[in-house]
């Protein structure tokens, strides 16, 4: 009897071949994310860049949780570092790319009002590019 409810081997096979060999989605950093990004400590912006690289292989980071208060399917990268902690907000949700909508290092328990309202905006204005 095929497995799978009915494929056969070989074509279990090649779907999951396929989802190994997929390619990266691209990332694309909207506003100053990209400079803030740079302006993360070396060993903070590299673990920072090793997540995103999980994102674009389709698996979760290491350390995330959602933002729902900036939008459907947004989630914060959580980096600790000797240096402090930094985060990277972003939403993975659509096919063509993985969106980094804000970076920034977090200096109270609590994200601040101005980052999640800078977030919000950037994710908006990205819902209306897209939907053009």
């Amino acid at each position: 009897m095929p497995i799978n409810g009915g494929i056969g081997l070989a074509r279990t096979y090649k779907i999951l071949y396929k989802s190994h060999m997929s390619p990266l989605k691209p990332v694309e950093f909207l506003g100053s994310s990209l400079d803030d990004f740079r302006a993360f400590p070396p060993s903070a912006k590299r673990e920072a860049g090793h997540q995103i690289d999980q994102v674009q292989n389709g698996l979760d980071p290491d350390d995330w949780k959602p933002m729902n208060t900036v939008g459907q399917g947004v989630r914060e990268i959580r980096v600790r570092d000797s240096a402090g902690a930094f985060r990277v907000v972003y939403v993975a949700k659509f096919a063509d790319a993985v969106y980094v909508i804000h970076c920034f290092q977090k200096r109270t328990e609590k994200t601040s009002k101005a980052d999640i309202d800078l977030a919000s905006k950037r994710y908006r204005d990205l819902l209306q590019e897209l939907s053009k």
